[in-house]
């Protein structure tokens, strides 16, 4: 008794120390800090700071207030890129979204076929973006690719769609999909292994059709996982760079150019630092403002009707 008399104390004793905090806790977080600081946090005010100055790469630069940003937003150059990534992301998140989730629904079972093809399909998020872009260049390059290919054996008229105005950023979509694919089925995976099986038993006793399992369990069991998908999707396709830059260097005409090739065309070819700095912030507001909306959206309670 007095044994466990003791430990019951040192264990409350510890809570209590605990409870309190001490100093030295701060040493367990002090290597995360020290990272959000150096690689978000600082960055993050320093473009700030360079958004609101007139500076180039080779001098220190005058505060010029919001010069910047009004340069930005009357630049025809960056509407036409706001214009083109909006376009991608309402094409490619809802299509990343759904395809995850049905490649998901359909291997949600415990066999070797099904691992086979989990792999397969995530095996296209380990590539680099330089391999990705190669690989789908080689499909739609005029003549000689895949499709070109294929539409003359059905004896169509081949598409060049990486020089061809509205079907280029098509292309880099395609290719985009393709290749991030993985993450959101991997996700929806787990999050469908989650759900108790009671619930499908309780359905298959009740005789509910498979639609109905769907809407009235599967679904509202991984809202919130839907939810996050769709909120990383949406940050990752905002910063859409590589295929684009990669596939169609932001043509024909700029019909392809994302934000982010705005950017550093911007900064680092015009070395026009704190006008490519101003954009720069305006995208963070607008992937913020995004997120925070169908987080909004996802998160709102039904109204109960009486």
């Amino acid at each position: 008794m007095p044994t466990a008399w003791r430990t019951t104390q040192r264990a409350s004793d510890m809570a209590e120390s605990y409870r309190r905090g001490h100093p030295g806790h701060a040493l367990f977080i002090l290597p995360y800090l020290t990272a959000f600081v150096v690689l978000l946090a600082f960055p993050l005010f320093w473009s700030i700071w360079l958004s609101l100055h007139k500076v180039d790469l080779f001098g220190p630069g005058r505060f010029v207030g919001l010069t910047n940003y009004t340069r930005v937003l009357a630049d025809p150059v960056f509407l036409q890129a706001f214009r083109n990534t909006i376009l991608f992301v309402a094409l490619s998140v809802p299509t990343l979204v759904a395809l995850g989730l049905f490649l998901a629904l359909a291997l949600n079972r415990t066999t070797r076929t099904t691992s086979f093809f989990r792999g397969l399909f995530f095996s296209s998020s380990v590539l680099s973006v330089t391999i990705v872009t190669l690989i789908w260049r080689f499909v739609f390059i005029p003549r000689d690719g895949l499709i070109p290919v294929i539409f003359e054996q059905l004896g169509l008229q081949p598409i060049n769609f990486l020089s061809t105005s509205g079907w280029s950023l098509f292309a880099v979509g395609v290719a985009t999909v393709w290749w991030c694919l993985g993450l959101p089925m991997m996700l929806f995976l787990a999050a469908l292994q989650q759900i108790p099986a009671d619930l499908y038993e309780a359905a298959a006793l009740d005789n509910a059709s498979p639609w109905r399992v769907l809407r009235r369990i599967t679904l509202p069991s991984i809202a919130r996982t839907i939810m996050l998908v769709t909120i990383i999707q949406i940050v990752m396709q905002f910063q859409l760079f590589g295929q684009a830059q990669l596939m169609t260097n932001g043509g024909p005409n700029g019909t392809s150019r994302p934000l982010v090739m705005y950017i550093y065309e911007t900064g680092f070819i015009r070395w026009d630092v704190g006008k490519g700095a101003a954009a720069s912030e305006l995208l963070f507001l607008i992937i913020l403002c995004a997120a925070m909306v169908q987080y909004i959206i996802s998160t709102r309670k039904p109204e109960v009707r009486e």
